[in-house]
């Protein structure tokens, strides 16, 4: 048995770990290949029987699980960010999501014939989008800024919102089933409440006087995130993921406390947990499904895609600056994600020991609802936004690495010529130079999984990697070349072609093109930069064309950019020169006047 249960566990990694390679192939949410193959496992194939392979072990280890991926989730909430989201998004977090939570209850209720406790505790999960779904999805769709922004928040606030009324739900209905009183209910949730503050508070105070290691914090966190979960249950039962998930919200919104490192972990943990969790969920599904599911979890989601997200969409942005064509666009798109699969889950295997009528279709119609969502508006939502003409254009913005005084002045002289930049880096004294410039930036590493869920890459095209760091300029080059294809993904070379000996720089030379020509280096450019050379953005006309922009500046000006008359960004590199002509933009870069 040892050997069949380590085998099957490296067997689910590997897969796990496919299912999320396939999902960045291709940009969509991974919980859609993850589900499928749980599926192809469990219930197509007969090849993972979870219940017979973890026994006993199989709910304490989904709520570990799922406790981490709350607290983890619950951490990306900061209050002051709700402060500047726009009155849409918080329509559509706070109103709009509860009249969506109403509605999806009554669909269960009337459809599927759930009682109503299990239909509101249905409503409270399948109105929870999410960043880890939301944000593939627009990656392809490419809606216009405020259509884009006001999804990808609406994912990052009502992720760890729906999570916590969902909790309060599942903590109502437990109280009913049991036969508790109202005073039992409020207990619970004041022991969930009163237990994640206080964890939060010391964990928070042994973090800020680092009586905790830097390289044991991330360890002590997730000790103290799931010792929180164990007492409180042990204090007041199923009060754990409440727990968790106050202590989230309570770490996250600690100012004197760095939690970078912490939120890098923690994504990374998640990521593993999720592969295997959802993998291991969907293979429980019984096949065939319960009689009549099938045809009713189509009709929730039939109501839910083409009645329910439009009228709650509507509502939420009543007296919004969004046009018509915004809101429609909006109404069709709401992929259900992590929250609502890993929770819904946990939430079954409970409700079916106290023998609740129903609570063994829920996991199946919160499967159809994720796997439907995800499906119909991968393949539909940008025809859509083009039909509606609220699509972006082929995206001509930058995406610029590094912070430093090069890295500055070129996006500034980018974004001087009405380009989008956004500046990215973890030098947090160059982002907040940036900012002061009036920049647009992202602080953190370009590669990270916590990037890839908030960075806004709306009209974003291209990358330039200008860090003083080769290594990681060379992470990020091969990171984003998936992204914005490899014609489209650039370098300022560390090193002189003098210097590049060995088989290292040899191969790093084949990741990208050199920007600004073979003999440009980032330590020649701040010496440039230094020495007062400035860089000169010009329009060209057929009076003054470039031999007399040339003839005014000196032969030794550097191009840098060319936007053609249509507009279209050209960067010059070692695999590619410019010749500008009339009715150009030039960026270069000049030498001073008495040089």
């Amino acid at each position: 048995m040892t050997v069949n249960l380590a085998l099957m566990f490296a067997f689910l990694l590997v897969i796990g770990f496919v299912a999320q390679w396939l999902a960045w192939r291709v940009k969509l949410p991974a919980i859609l290949f993850l589900l499928l193959a749980g599926i192809l496992l469990g219930p197509i194939s007969g090849l993972v029987h979870p219940d017979a392979l973890l026994g006993k072990w199989l709910f304490p280890m989904v709520s570990l699980a799922v406790a981490l991926i709350l607290f983890e989730g619950s951490m990306t909430l900061r209050f002051h960010e709700l402060r500047g989201i726009g009155r849409a998004v918080r329509g559509l977090v706070s109103y709009g999501a509860v009249a969506a939570l109403l509605m999806l209850a009554a669909a269960a209720h009337w459809i599927v014939g759930m009682d109503w406790p299990l239909a509101l505790l249905f409503g409270a999960l399948g109105c929870v989008t999410g960043p880890t779904v939301i944000v593939p999805m627009l990656r392809t769709l490419r809606p216009d800024a405020k259509v884009a922004n006001a999804l990808r928040w609406e994912g990052i606030i009502i992720d760890p919102l729906g999570a916590l009324f969902a909790v309060l739900v599942f903590e109502a209905i437990i109280s009913r089933e049991q036969g508790h009183s109202l005073g039992v209910f409020a207990a619970t949730i004041a022991s969930g409440v009163v237990i994640g503050v206080v964890g939060a508070s010391l964990l928070a105070v042994l973090l800020r006087r680092h009586l905790i290691p830097e390289y044991l914090q991330n360890y002590g966190t997730m000790a103290a995130v799931l010792g929180a979960f164990v007492l409180s249950n042990a204090v007041t039962h199923e009060s754990g993921l409440l727990t968790v998930t106050i202590m989230g919200i309570v770490i996250g919104n600690h100012r004197d406390v760095h939690i970078d490192h912490i939120m890098d972990f923690k994504e990374d943990l998640s990521t593993l947990l999720v592969s295997m969790l959802f993998i291991i969920l969907a293979a429980r599904l019984s096949w065939p499904l319960p009689d009549g599911m099938l045809v009713s979890g189509s009709l929730v989601f039939l109501v839910a895609q083409f009645i329910i997200r439009p009228v709650s969409v509507w509502l939420a942005t009543l007296g919004s600056t969004l046009n018509w064509r915004q809101r429609a666009l909006m109404g069709w798109v709401a992929p259900r994600g992590i929250v609502a699969a890993a929770v819904s889950a946990l939430f079954a295997l409970r409700l079916e020991s106290l023998d609740m009528p129903g609570a063994n279709g829920l996991v199946p119609l919160i499967f159809m609802l994720i796997i439907g969502t995800v499906v119909v508006q991968s393949a539909t939502a940008r025809s859509l936004a083009q039909w509606l003409r609220v699509a972006e254009p082929e995206p001509d913005g930058v995406l610029v690495f590094g912070a430093d005084r090069v890295s500055r002045a070129v996006a500034s002289a980018l974004a001087a010529a009405e380009i989008r930049v956004l500046l990215v880096d973890d030098d947090w004294d160059g982002i907040r130079t940036a900012r002061m410039q009036g920049l647009d930036t992202f602080f953190g590493s370009p590669t990270s999984q916590h990037a890839d869920h908030h960075m806004d890459l709306t009209g974003i095209g291209r990358l330039l990697a200008m860090s003083t760091r080769r290594e990681l300029n060379s992470l990020a080059v091969v990171h984003y070349r998936q992204e914005f294809g490899r014609e489209r993904v650039y370098r300022l070379r560390n090193l002189a072609p003098e210097e590049r000996h060995d088989r290292r720089n040899f191969a790093g030379n084949l990741l990208a093109p050199a920007l600004f020509g073979e003999g440009m280096t980032h330590a020649r450019f701040a010496e440039m930069l230094e020495a007062g050379w400035f860089i000169k953005s010009t329009r060209l006309t057929e009076t003054f064309d470039w031999p007399h922009f040339i003839e005014k500046y000196g032969s030794q000006s550097v191009m840098l950019f060319g936007i053609d008359e249509r507009g279209a960004l050209r960067v010059v590199s070692s695999k590619r020169e410019i010749e500008p002509k009339s009715g150009w933009t030039v960026i270069v870069l000049v030498p001073p006047a008495d040089a």
